[in-house]
């Protein structure tokens, strides 16, 4: 039967063996890479508000990033990632580098997509990455056939798809369940729960049983959990037994990760300080930070000062503004390419793109 493996909120995951292993520096290349993720979204706020750099929709992620940097950490080479459009946080955990995903929301040629995806539409297959999906819950069929494709090619991985807490509803989503378990898919469902469908609670938006909405996981046999969001040792120590599953015996899971969003939900949200108090906003910002409180962690161990804090959070900074210049400085695409990298096939001249039927064969 599917179950949920909750742990006390009072257990020290730093403890924990996938935790404790981790060499100093190691530690401080997940700091790092947290602090890289929000100066990337501070320097793409500016660029949208005040330089008027950016069109189309920007959702940043931050408050958000111990989940994605927490997750990714754990993958090997036959892992993989899919989320959906929140997703520059997953990009540069992943390894894409400041100047490929500034590029791409200012719509230029050296962008990760060429320009033609923005912010939503972010890809790297070398690392994986499968996108940054701007339609709700449509990345969630997507991760059931890269799990799919990982089991038919006999590889001991995974796929991690990500989504919102207001993609639950999407029938989509319950499809991919109902398949993931019957096909014993290595799937793990990641809901980044930030309380908010938009600009809807999960209370007006979501029947769910009490324990939470993973436990929807129930319907569907399948295994699942809930989890702190603010500890990146918790998500680091409680996604790594459902990885480990997923390797060895090929099931899925439905993970829930409470987290917060300081933003909006996107930067055209003119309400969210409104269907949201700022003094619950505040409380978020200053109590439940996950930077602050890996950071914290980090000084306490003895693993970083706080001098050593402020060099790592300027050069993070420096870093994305140099993205910022880079991205003002690379030219847009062509118009002659308008119609590349829509077809596949079609770009690569297949007897499938010429003649517009496919062919399977067994």
């Amino acid at each position: 039967m599917a179950s949920s493996t909750q742990k006390p909120q009072s257990e020290n995951y730093a403890d924990d063996p996938i935790n404790s292993s981790l060499s100093k520096d190691e530690k401080i290349s997940l700091l790092r890479d947290m602090v890289r993720i929000r100066r990337f979204e501070q320097e793409a706020l500016r660029q949208y508000q005040q330089a008027n750099a950016i069109g189309g929709f920007l959702h940043v992620y931050i408050g958000q990033e111990s989940v994605a940097v927490g997750t990714i950490s754990l993958l090997g080479d036959d892992d993989h990632v899919i989320t959906a459009y929140r997703d520059h946080g997953h990009a540069l955990a992943v390894g894409m580098n400041m100047n490929e995903c500034m590029a791409e929301l200012f719509g230029k040629a050296t962008g990760c997509s060429k320009g033609k995806g923005g912010s939503m539409h972010y890809f790297a297959p070398d690392k994986n990455y499968w996108g940054g999906h701007g339609i709700v819950g449509g990345q969630t069929p997507l991760g059931a056939g890269i799990a799919f494709a990982l089991k038919y090619n006999d590889k001991k991985g995974c796929c991690l798809c990500y989504l919102g807490d207001g993609a639950i509803n999407q029938g989509a989503y319950h499809e991919a369940l109902n398949l993931a378990s019957l096909w014993d898919l290595p799937v793990i469902y990641i809901i980044e729960n930030n309380g908010y469908s938009m600009g809807t609670s999960q209370a007006r938006s979501s029947a769910h049983p009490e324990e939470g909405l993973a436990a929807r996981a129930e319907g569907y046999n399948m295994d699942w959990e809930q989890i702190n969001g603010v500890s990146i040792y918790e998500i680091r120590a409680r996604v790594k037994e459902h990885i480990d599953r997923a390797h060895e015996k090929s099931r899925p899971a439905i993970l829930e990760i409470m987290t917060y969003r300081h933003k909006g939900h996107s930067i055209a949200d003119a309400n969210a300080e409104k269907y949201r108090t700022k003094e619950e906003i505040q409380e978020y910002m200053v109590k439940h930070d996950p930077i602050e409180f890996f950071k914290k962690a980090l000084i306490d161990e003895g693993v970083i000062t706080e001098d050593d804090y402020k060099t790592l959070n300027k050069e993070a900074g420096k870093e994305a503004a140099d993205s910022a210049e880079f991205a003002h400085n690379s030219p847009f695409p062509d118009e002659s390419e308008i119609f590349d990298d829509i077809y596949w096939e079609v770009d690569n001249n297949t007897e499938a793109g010429r003649t517009g039927r496919h062919f399977f064969h067994g």
